[in-house]
């Protein structure tokens, strides 16, 4: 069994496109890609942060206060053309046709709706279609402000003092008192999207060698030469096997050496802090507890790619066979991000979506060791079945022969 599976290892270690898929690519090529997508993203939020907005307000005679606050806003720029902007509808045309950025349009004097006991209803047009935009939020947080003045000045009028307004109008504040600690609110966020990252991987490792010893065996005409060595059927399905499942584990293992290297170089530059903070009171015992998890996840895997490699006839007819079943990976890992999915005694037998909630409540620091015992007994169990069919599998020369 150890022969064969140093004799594969030899030959993987000989295979470039193995060691680019293994190594290089979670070395270099996946570290750039995130750090691409982090660079547009925060890119595209800083230039919307910066961007000035031209705008227009209909009516300003009625609120020169909430008026002079928008034109002395280092975000906004009054617009000063000659388009005709007096509705609605005008407005609505203007900001689809580019001419302006946002229009208010205001029906009333505020202050004399007021009076009168009403509301004054101030129209806000604009594109909401954008990802990032900040035109509402920078416009509402003026309406709000000059909502407050007009509220402040009439209950002076009413006689109610400055410093008892607050009481009159909010009586009762809900302050709130959150048990959980840093760890474990960016646990939550963060812990959730690390499956995503691990699991898949597993599965990648384990593809593209399982391709080979299998499938690629068959194309080569070196099978037949291996059934015919002393070896079992057993041996030979062990060996491949243990090849598969250390290339799997070393896939994962190396992303994320690589990943911790690249964020400990971009924490240089003060982004990551919190991040690396929370990340900070994480274990070495947790670090290794997650690859535990791991560990059945790549033999259940490794056991599967390698069944079917040995049933196709060819390495194309493996590759599409091997398709579909990064589906039957990643349902899970989103099941677990469902809301309300919690680690339980139910959920603990539930094959990869377990190890993707454990993951979570590892990172949050708030994992059961009890459920954790329970996902081990789970995930080994299937890992076993699955290798048995595997090398049932293996012993069918109809299988074999195809």
């Amino acid at each position: 069994m150890f022969e064969v599976m140093f004799k594969e290892l030899r030959e993987l270690l000989r295979d470039r496109k193995t060691l680019f898929f293994v190594i290089a690519l979670p070395i270099v090529i996946f570290p750039v890609l995130f750090a691409f997508v982090a660079f547009l993203t925060s890119k595209a939020a800083l230039e919307a942060e910066q961007k000035v907005h031209t705008y227009f307000v209909v009516n300003e005679d009625y609120a020169p206060t909430f008026s002079d606050t928008l034109f002395y806003h280092r975000s906004f720029k009054r617009y000063e053309g000659e388009a005709q902007l007096d509705s609605v509808s005008a407005l609505r045309d203007a900001v689809r046709q580019g001419i302006i950025d946002v229009g208010i349009y205001i029906p009333a004097a505020p202050d004399k709706q007021l009076a009168q006991g009403e509301q004054s209803r101030f129209q806000v047009v604009f594109n909401d279609a954008q990802s990032i935009n900040y035109i509402y939020s920078r416009i509402k947080k003026v309406i709000d402000t000059y909502s407050a003045k007009l509220t402040e000045q009439a209950l002076s009028e009413l006689g109610v003092d400055t410093d008892k307004q607050g009481a009159v109008l909010q009586p009762v504040l809900m302050e709130k008192v959150d048990t959980a600690d840093r760890r474990e609110n960016i646990g939550e966020k963060i812990g959730a999207f690390i499956p995503y990252m691990l699991i898949p991987l597993v599965l990648m490792g384990a593809s593209y060698p399982a391709i080979d010893l299998g499938a690629g065996e068959k194309e080569r005409g070196t099978l037949e030469t291996l059934l015919l060595t002393p070896l079992t059927r057993t041996q030979l399905v062990l060996g491949k096997f243990l090849t598969i499942l250390i290339s799997s584990i070393a896939c994962a293992l190396v992303t994320v050496s690589s990943m911790s290297i690249w964020i400990g170089l971009a924490s240089g530059f003060g982004a990551l802090d919190p991040i690396l903070s929370a990340f900070a009171s994480v274990t070495q015992w947790d670090f290794l507890l997650i690859f535990a998890l791991l560990l059945p996840v790549a033999m259940m895997l490794s056991s599967l790619v390698l069944a079917i490699s040995i049933y196709a006839r060819s390495f194309k007819e493996a590759q599409n066979y091997m398709g579909p079943l990064s589906m039957l990976v990643f349902v899970p890992i989103v099941v677990s991000v469902l809301p309300n999915m919690a680690l339980n005694a139910k959920t603990a037998w539930i094959p990869i979506t377990n190890v993707a909630l454990a993951i979570k409540e590892i990172v949050k620091g708030t994992v059961d060791y009890q459920a954790v015992g329970m996902i081990f007994l789970a995930s080994i169990l299937l890992a076993a079945a699955l290798l048995a069919c595997c090398v049932r599998w293996f012993s069918r020369e109809e299988v074999l022969f195809r």
